[in-house]
């Protein structure tokens, strides 16, 4: 293997491949980053694989030999980091030894890799279902549930995004058993192709639950196409490729029956409060200073006398806080308590400029709403109980 290609490029595919290099690797093959020339193509391409997660990128070199090798991903990462940006580097393997030479404009290093044949295969699942999923639409769909997943292994069903679709429509849903984001979409896909028959006519849809930190990396990967373009899925035998124009990210699935959220939301309310999601973030966040001193809880009390809803944090020994914010209520008086980091997830992730804060007791499920007749993302929380 013999090429020359840009430290820029190669300092960029190697921090993007790196996010799947294992951090424990239980072979020491998977600490490391296959480097694979094509001299037909004249690209050099990346891989980090985990065996959880893969990705894969390539650009383009001037290869004089066609070669392959793993390199340990830190240091080779490290190394090229240092190197000058404006300085192309020379990459040189003879395939005697599993040594390769880095060569930039003052200096050269030698690092000893491991044979490109120990490293196991990139799944690209190129069969079973496949979609064209719009850009804009999966970005949106990640953006607003990826926050609401969970992080505890021990919930492992729940530290995935389940994505559903029927038809051209995408529903992504999160929840980590205290709050749920939902967001649907009806013309997220382009074109729908299966192997085995895809029936939407009687209503057979296909969902599949993906890890959170997988579908992380998908979002880096499209946040970076334009939001014309499509990106192909393809889901098969327990494995969904991403697949752009010289991306991959390949990841396992997450095996269970993901609740049935639908049956969480109520189907109708008592009492909602209209609200400027933005003046509502800001009092949230100062007020939060406080919450966070001690259990993270603020009450919300609303009244339709003042048109106000008053937001207030009790920190036992540190101190407490109040803020007011103009509403739309039309109601008797009434407080409830939330875990003001999860509400200012869930707002965050709304675009509109007014939102709705619906609910029927101080004790039952809550629901965020856009108050826009086109959004269709639903964004539920659990009630803080509290104690008088």
């Amino acid at each position: 293997m013999k090429l020359t290609c840009s430290q820029f490029e190669l300092n960029s595919a190697l921090q993007l491949v790196s996010r799947a290099v294992a951090s424990r690797p239980t072979h020491p093959v998977l600490a490391n980053v296959l480097l694979t020339a094509d001299q037909s193509t004249g690209r050099l391409s990346l891989t980090g694989f985990d065996l959880n997660l893969g990705i894969q990128t390539s650009f383009a070199a001037s290869v004089e030999n066609s070669g392959a090798i793993t390199l340990p991903a830190r240091l080779l990462g490290e190394i090229v980091s240092k190197l000058p940006e404006d300085c192309p580097i020379s990459l040189i393997f003879d395939g005697t030894a599993e040594q390769i030479e880095l060569t930039s404009k003052n200096g050269s290093y030698q690092m000893r890799g491991m044979p490109a044949d120990e490293f196991p295969e990139l799944p690209l699942v190129q069969s079973g279902t496949s979609f064209k999923v719009k850009v804009k639409s999966l970005v949106q769909a990640l953006r607003g549930t990826l926050f609401a997943s969970s992080s505890d292994e021990a919930k492992q069903l729940l530290t995935g995004v389940h994505l559903s679709f029927d038809g051209n429509g995408l529903k992504a849903a999160a929840t980590d058993g205290h709050r749920l984001a939902v967001l649907s979409m009806d013309d997220a896909l382009e074109g729908l192709n299966t192997v085995e028959e895809f029936d939407s006519s009687q209503n057979d849809n296909f969902a599949v639950t993906l890890p959170s930190r997988s579908l992380r990396e998908v979002e880096r990967l499209i946040s970076n196409l334009k939001k014309e373009d499509t990106i192909n899925l393809f889901c098969d035998q327990g494995q969904v490729v991403f697949l752009s124009s010289h991306q991959v990210v390949t990841s396992r699935t997450l095996e269970g029956i993901y609740p049935n959220y639908n049956q969480l939301i109520p189907d109708d309310f008592s009492k909602s409060i209209l609200l400027e999601r933005k003046s509502f973030i800001s009092a949230l966040e100062r007020i939060a200073v406080l919450a966070d001193q001690f259990n993270n809880v603020v009450k919300i009390t609303a009244n339709s006398e003042n048109q106000k809803i008053y937001i207030t944090a009790d920190a036992q020994d540190v101190g407490s806080g109040s803020e007011s914010v103009i509403a739309n209520y039309d109601g008797e008086s009434i407080q409830i308590a939330f875990n003001v980091r999860y509400i200012l997830d869930g707002l965050k992730a709304i675009t509109s400029e007014k939102i709705k804060l619906c609910f029927n007791a101080p004790t039952t499920p809550a629901v965020f709403l856009p108050d826009d007749i086109e959004s269709r993302f639903i964004y539920l929380v659990m009630p803080v109980q509290i104690r008088s």
